[in-house]
């Protein structure tokens, strides 16, 4: 359902078809290139910000273009353009097969559809809601919160929608698509007493559409419980004191946490990091590198997470990765081209920016 609703959207609407991409891959492989993708996106983004009760911001925009890449040993040609179009397909090809000195086997192989999991629903969250509704969004968030304690002097929120369509095209036979929808609604709460002010915040979101931040969530409506929970935090922090100072040992509960294990051991497992080297982690595959109690996984597989891919940014379908089990390294994660170096499977974790960028290997969940 995906390839076809997306090749309608960014292709047949610019004239092109699934033969077109076939043959300008026959020429950016002509140098007999060692891999080489076509990589179509289109993005539409809005947000909406609340401050003192007052729809104070609004933004909307859209991105749509091509990146060409063509892959030869360790050097990588790429080029992109903001326009789709057969002209600008062939310019960015023959732009990227530069680097390219007969280092492959040049074949392109037949194009063909990537299996995978359908992780979330195409829809398109900026067109699920009047603006009206959105912004009466932000309106109960600013009212739930200030109903909530009289201590609350500020309340700030914005509500965030993003729709993606993605499709990539690939000398491996690689033809895969993706309808990706993102919302996010933020809350934060400024709370004083006898002088003292402090703040709290809450929100969530995922590959959903904006009814979901007024779905039940524990009996109660989503964006509800988040103001609440905003207001619960900074009326915290008003008689927090200072954690003890030393070595000691500490208890990270789900949640933000999480970000302490993604700067300090996620970026470590990224697998271009270990095929240069630089990591830590790099060349102690199979040895303990962690406590016995200690198992990290990236999944991409999670249904509705903002993190979670159907497939990721090279077609390769969003996986189940563990990358430390009881304490022993078991594995990086991939994209195709450090996969293909490091002589192992892509994981699924190939992440670009747009169009306009290079994948990496990135996390996911």
């Amino acid at each position: 359902m995906s390839l076809n609703l997306v090749s309608e959207q960014l292709l047949s609407a610019n004239g092109l078809n699934h033969q077109d991409l076939f043959t300008i891959l026959g020429q950016l492989a002509e140098r007999r290139l060692d891999y080489g993708d076509l990589y179509f996106q289109s993005s539409y983004h809005e947000s909406w910000v609340l401050e003192d009760s007052i729809i104070k911001d609004g933004s909307y925009n859209i991105d749509q273009g091509v990146g060409v890449r063509a892959v030869s040993g360790e050097k990588t040609g790429f080029a992109y353009a903001d326009q789709i179009s057969r002209l600008a397909l062939e310019q960015s090809a023959q732009a990227a097969r530069t680097i390219v000195r007969d280092h492959g086997d040049g074949k392109v192989h037949t194009l063909g559809g990537v299996e995978h999991r359908s992780l979330y629903t195409s829809i398109d969250p900026l067109q699920s809601m009047s603006r009206e509704e959105k912004l009466d969004i932000l309106r109960r968030v600013d009212k739930t919160a200030r109903a909530a304690d009289k201590r609350v002097q500020e309340v700030s929120a914005s509500l965030t929608g993003v729709y993606e369509l993605i499709l990539v095209a690939a000398t491996d036979g690689t033809l895969a698509a993706d309808v990706r929808p993102l919302v996010r609604l933020s809350v934060s709460v400024l709370v004083e007493e006898d002088g003292k002010r402090e703040r709290g915040a809450s929100g969530g979101g995922g590959r959903f559409g904006y009814d979901y931040f007024l779905d039940s969530q524990d009996g109660d409506v989503r964006a509800d419980v988040w103001a609440r929970e905003a207001v619960r935090m900074a009326l915290v922090n008003l008689t927090a004191v200072a954690a003890p100072a030393g070595m000691l040992p500490v208890v990270l509960g789900a949640g933000w946490p999480g970000v302490l294990l993604h700067e300090a051991v996620g970026h470590g497992l990224e697998g271009d990091f270990n095929r240069r080297g630089t990591s830590v982690f790099s060349g102690h595959m199979g040895e303990l590198v962690a406590s016995e109690l200690c198992t990290v996984v990236d999944d991409g597989t999670i249904a509705h997470r903002r993190g979670s891919l159907a497939i990721d940014d090279e077609g390769t379908p969003g996986q189940y990765n563990v990358l430390i089990e009881n304490g022993i390294l078991k594995g990086y994660m991939q994209d195709k081209l450090n996969a293909r170096l490091m002589g192992v499977a892509p994981t699924g974790n190939g992440r670009r920016e747009s169009y306009a960028h290079l994948p990496m290997p990135r996390m996911t969940n």
